[in-house]
Order: structure tokens, then sequence, then C-alpha cells
């Protein structure tokens, strides 16, 4: 069972290890994104490829066979995630950036994902791994970075029309 002490404790050191992966992520490439990906870049410079290698493996099985339409698919939803987190509010965007920073550290990718190389580098199954652990943890806050990952990618995915068909959604109804 966890006691106020433990959770207070554990608390306190999550913000500190935020605040010092947002400070030493702090560069002026943050605000120079210019692509598509412009909006996750503007969060973190590694943002991009971190969202490239959850969205695989959060959508196995929904994103197409073929390689082309899988890449495009995969571009789209990165585009899609940068643009959902540019809808939400100040705060959450940058709890976002810090999520983003924590995870583009090599030091606290490795102690906290388990991913041990770069994110464009990591195996599914090392995504996968990462994310039950996250999904699955006792700790609070790593549960809900593991939610707000999971809702951004499924958001980005099925708000995109090219992906209803898959799943029979004929689209939202015209308004006369």
């Amino acid at each position: 069972m966890t006691t106020r002490r433990t959770f207070l404790l554990a608390g306190t050191a999550g913000a500190a290890a935020l605040t010092v992966a947002w400070w030493l992520r702090s560069t002026p490439e943050r605000t120079a994104g210019t692509g598509a990906d412009a909006p996750l870049a503007a969060l973190d410079p590694s943002a991009p490829a971190i969202v490239a290698a959850i969205v695989p493996v959060m959508l196995a099985g929904a994103l197409p066979d073929d390689d082309a339409a899988r890449a495009g698919a995969l571009r789209e939803s990165v585009t899609n995630v940068g643009r959902a987190i540019g809808g939400l509010p100040p705060a959450a965007q940058k709890e976002m950036a810090e999520l983003f920073a924590l995870l583009g550290l090599p030091a606290t990718r490795v102690a906290l994902a388990g991913i041990g190389t770069p994110w464009d580098e990591a195996s599914p199954a090392a995504v996968a791994a990462f994310l039950e652990r996250w999904r699955t943890s006792r700790f609070m806050l790593l549960r809900s970075a593991y939610d707000a990952l999971h809702q951004l990618i499924l958001a980005a995915w099925y708000g995109n029309e090219s992906a209803w068909k898959a799943i029979g959604y004929p689209g939202p109804p015209e308004i006369q």
C-alpha cells in the first residue's frame, strides 16, 4: 500500500526529473520546426521520432499492410498527433512537452522506458514492452503518461477520414 510520504516523495522526484529533462532539452531548435511535424518538433526535437516509434505498436493491425500506404499513414498519424497536442490547453501542452523531453533524453529514455537505442532505431517489441510497463505500472504518473499517449494516438488515427472505411464508419452525417 502506498503511503502519503511515498506518494509525495514520488511526486517530488517526478517533478524534479521532468524539470531537469526540460531544462537539459531546452534548445533554440525547439521553435524551429517547419515541416508537417512542426507542432511536435516545437514541443521537443525528438517528439516526432518518439511518436513514430509508438504509433505502429499502438495501431498494430489497424495500419495498412502495403509499405507505401503504411508509411503515409504513419506520417499522417504523427502529424495529427501534433495537431491534437496543438489543440490542448497550454498547461496540457506543457505537460506533453515535458513528457517528450523526458523520453528524448538518452539517460531517462533508458531508465524510464527501457529503450536503449534511439527512438528511430527501437524495435517494435521493445516499444511494446515499454508501453505495457507504463500501462500496468504501479505509479499513477506512468499510467497517466501512457493514457495520454494512447488517447492522442488513437484520436489521431481514428479522427482521420482514411481510417474510417476499415472500421465501417461512414463518416459524420451531413448537416443541411
